[in-house]
C-alpha cells in the first residue's frame, strides 16, 4: 500500500529530474503545490495522533503570549527567571529544560505570558529532537524572541529554515488573496495587482491541484508560488519575531560587530538584539522591545455618570474595537450591548455615541451602556 510518506518522495524525485526552464515552469508550479499539499495532509494525520498531548494544562493567558525558542543551553530559561517571578530548572549543560516552563512578565500594566520551549536543534522540522512538539507550542506565539548566544548565533539559519518548514512565517502579512468558493462558473481571477512572478494558467492550476474548482479569487498582491499555497492551505500563523544574542559578556567590542554584521544576512538590524543575563546588560532595553512589539494600547473604562479609573488601564492590541473590550470584561456585557460613548482620540467629540464595531485608540475612555436584563 502507498503511503503519503511514499508519494511525498515520488513527488520530490520527479521535481529532482525535471528540468528548469520555461517550458516546465507549469508543471514544476503543479509538482510544487502537490508536494506542499501532501506534506500537509501528512502533518495533519501526525498532529491528530499527538494533539493536546503536548499542550496539556498550557493555554494562553495574559495580553500577549511570548514564546522563547532556540538551541539547548544559550540562556533561555534564565532570561525568563530575569523577566518573570519564576524559578526554572537551569544548569550549564545541553537539553536542561524537558518541558514547557511557563512565566508572565508584567510590564508598563501589560501581562506577557512567558513560554520557555525545550532547545530546538537543526531538522527540528523532521521531529529531530522532539521538534515537532516543540514547533507545536512556538505556532502559538504572537511574539516569537529567537535566542542564540555569542556561539551559536551561526544557528539562525537552521532555526529558521525549521520554522518556515513548519509553516511558521516570521515578521510576515498574510497573504492578500480571498479565496470564495463556488457551486459553479469554474475559477475566476479578480487581480488588484500586476502578476509578475505566474500566469493565470499556473494560479488555475495551483488551485486545482487543491480540490479548487469553482472559486472566485481576489489577488491583492503580486503573488509568488510559495505565498499562493500559503494562502490555500490556510494553516500558516503569522508571528513577529526577533533575535536575542546572549552572554555578550564573554566577548570584546570588535567580536559583538562580526556578530551582528552575520546576523544582518537573515534579520534587519532593529529585529537584533544583545543582551547578557548574567549581567543583567540589555534587559531594560529588551523588556521596552517585547512590549513595543506587541503592539499594545492602553484604554480606560468608566462606568455611566463616575469618573474613569485612570490608575488601572485595560491593555489591548492596537486596532481593537469597542467589541473586543466588551468581550475582555465579559460575554454578558457583549451580548447586551446597546451602545458605548467614547471619550478620546478616536471620536470627532467627547462622549460621541458608537457601536461595537467602532475602532479604539491609545488612551480612549469607554462608557458601555447595556440593555436592561
Amino acid at each position: 500500500m502507498t503511503t503519503l510518506e511514499d508519494r511525498i518522495r515520488e513527488v520530490e524525485e520527479e521535481i529532482k529530474r525535471t528540468p528548469v526552464n520555461k517550458g516546465t515552469e507549469a508543471h514544476l508550479a503543479k509538482l510544487k503545490a502537490k508536494l506542499a499539499r501532501l506534506k500537509d495532509e501528512l502533518e495533519a494525520q501526525k498532529e491528530k495522533k499527538r494533539k493536546s498531548a503536548q499542550q496539556a494544562g498550557i493555554k494562553k493567558s495574559g495580553d500577549a503570549t511570548l514564546v522563547l525558542v532556540g538551541p539547548p543551553s544559550v540562556g533561555k530559561s534564565s532570561l525568563v527567571n530575569s523577566l518573570a517571578n519564576i524559578q526554572s530548572k537551569t544548569g550549564d549543560y545541553a537539553f536542561t529544560t524537558t518541558t514547557i516552563v511557563p512565566g508572565m512578565m508584567e510590564y508598563n500594566h501589560a501581562k506577557i505570558q512567558l513560554l520557555d520551549v525545550p532547545g530546538l536543534i537543526a531538522d527540528a522540522h523532521e521531529n529531530r529532537g522532539h521538534g515537532r512538539q516543540i514547533l507545536s507550542w512556538v505556532r502559538m506565539a504572537d511574539i516569537l524572541l529567537i535566542m542564540l548566544d555569542v556561539n551559536t548565533y551561526t544557528q539562525i539559519e537552521e532555526i529558521l529554515e525549521s520554522l518556515h518548514h513548519a509553516g511558521i512565517r516570521i515578521n510576515q502579512e498574510p497573504p492578500r488573496v480571498k479565496i470564495t468558493k463556488k457551486d459553479r462558473g469554474s475559477i475566476v481571477l479578480v487581480k488588484k495587482e500586476r502578476q509578475t512572478h505566474m500566469s493565470d494558467e499556473i494560479i488555475k492550476s495551483v488551485l486545482r491541484e487543491y480540490k479548487i474548482i469553482n472559486a472566485e479569487v481576489i489577488i491583492d498582491e503580486d503573488l509568488t508560488l510559495e505565498r499562493l499555497i500559503d494562502a490555500i492551505s490556510r494553516n500558516r500563523v503569522y508571528p513577529k519575531a526577533f533575535v536575542v544574542v546572549n552572554k555578550i559578556d564573554l566577548i570584546s567590542e570588535k567580536q559583538l560587530q562580526e556578530i551582528r554584521e552575520f546576523m544582518t544576512k537573515f534579520m534587519s538590524d532593529s529585529q537584533i538584539h544583545f543582551i547578557s543575563v548574567k549581567s543583567g546588560a540589555g534587559i531594560k532595553e529588551l523588556k521596552d522591545k517585547i512590549y513595543k512589539m506587541c503592539g499594545f494600547m492602553k484604554v480606560y473604562t468608566k462606568k455611566p455618570g463616575k469618573k474613569p479609573n485612570l490608575e488601572e488601564p485595560m491593555i489591548i492590541k492596537k486596532g481593537s474595537t469597542v467589541k473586543d473590550v466588551c468581550t475582555r470584561i465579559s460575554t454578558e456585557m457583549a451580548q447586551h450591548f446597546k451602545y458605548a460613548r467614547v471619550f478620546g482620540s478616536s471620536v470627532k467629540f467627547e462622549g460621541q455615541k458608537v457601536g461595537m464595531d467602532h475602532v479604539l485608540e491609545d488612551g480612549d475612555i469607554i462608557e458601555i451602556h447595556v440593555n436592561k436584563l
